[in-house]
């Protein structure tokens, strides 16, 4: 396991050592300050607000705007999650849901590796959807028949029971308030198949949970594994996850038996 996170970057403490260590990074983040800041004022509604976000970054750049600073890294980290599901048991006939699939940074090496019609991708952005329709042709993988549909929120009410094997949400919770979460976990297990699996990825803190800016979100691995069991799901903290070269923590839910 990755050592604990114990700094609180909501603090002005930690702020201020950041910005002496980083002075470079002072004028671009006072920018995002007052960007996100106008955003909240306009859409105090967390998903639309979001929305909104992604709608200003997936204008500069659809890469960058699902966390990739080069063509390169949004590759590797595709390629990364790809990787582990496959280990992880992840076969042509098995059904997936990608909640947050953003630009088909990962997804369209599930749409390949999946027979035709099994993959469904959801995100609450139609400005990153449009930039996924773009990867989906660039790849030309239009034969494998993939499902991109936006979503309002994750109550999952469109989608039928008892269907997916594997449900998938990277990098979605870590820009996620609890109680977005706390839907998503309240709903999921209905989706999930016999034997199936729910993995999310999260910013883990092992101190002070905290937000930053609204749009970056940190949880004790505690709180997650308890939210889970709240809706009568088994979880647990997927330690071989760690040893991956990304930021993120991972934790898995199923139905249990």
């Amino acid at each position: 396991m990755s050592t604990p996170l114990l700094k609180n970057r909501a603090s002005l403490t930690h702020k201020l050592g950041y910005a002496v260590r980083n002075p470079a990074r002072i004028a671009p983040y006072v920018k995002r300050t007052a960007r996100d800041t106008w955003l909240r004022l306009k859409h105090p509604d967390h998903v639309a607000y979001y929305r909104a976000v992604m709608a200003s970054d997936t204008s500069r750049n659809p890469e960058a705007a699902v966390g990739s600073r080069s063509h390169e890294r949004w590759l590797a980290l595709g390629e990364m999650q790809f990787d582990y599901l496959v280990e992880h048991g992840l076969t042509p006939g098995h059904r997936m849901l990608d909640i947050g699939c953003g630009n088909l940074r990962a997804g369209w090496r599930f749409i390949a590796h999946l027979d035709a019609g099994n993959y469904y991708g959801i995100d609450i952005s139609p400005d990153i959807l449009i930039a996924a329709k773009r990867t989906l042709t660039s790849y030309e993988l239009q034969h494998k028949l993939p499902h991109l549909t936006i979503t309002q929120d994750l109550t999952l009410e469109f989608l039928p029971s008892a269907h997916f094997d594997v449900v998938h949400a990277h990098s979605v919770f870590s820009h996620s308030p609890i109680h977005v979460i706390d839907e998503c976990l309240a709903h999921v297990g209905r989706i999930l198949a016999p034997g199936g699996f729910f993995d999310f990825t999260f910013d883990r803190t092992e101190g002070a949970e905290h937000q930053v800016l609204r749009e970056d979100f940190y949880y004790r691995t505690e709180t997650l594994l308890r939210l889970a069991g709240k809706h009568g799901l088994q979880a647990r903290f997927m330690e071989d996850w760690e040893t991956r070269p990304h930021g993120q923590s991972k934790i898995r839910v199923t139905n249990p038996a």
